[in-house]
């Protein structure tokens, strides 16, 4: 059985916790910034873990882990 090739763009976003959770950078912190409230870009500050059912579709572009 060949081995399978990991997804390039996905081992540069995503990172697995201890626990076997992921971890994602949030989107829409990049521009357009002055049309979002203070609210809105505080909370998106720094990572969030992804969803269940996210999670599965991301682990089969990482076959191996990270």
């Amino acid at each position: 059985m060949p081995k399978l090739k990991t997804k390039s763009g996905a081992k540069k976003r995503f990172k697995i916790t201890a626990t076997g959770k992921l971890k994602a950078g949030v989107a829409g912190k990049r521009h357009r910034l002055i049309s979002h409230s203070a609210k809105y870009i505080r909370q998106n500050r720094g990572t969030k873990v992804m969803s269940e059912s996210d999670k599965k579709t991301i682990r089969t572009y990482l076959p191996y882990g990270l």
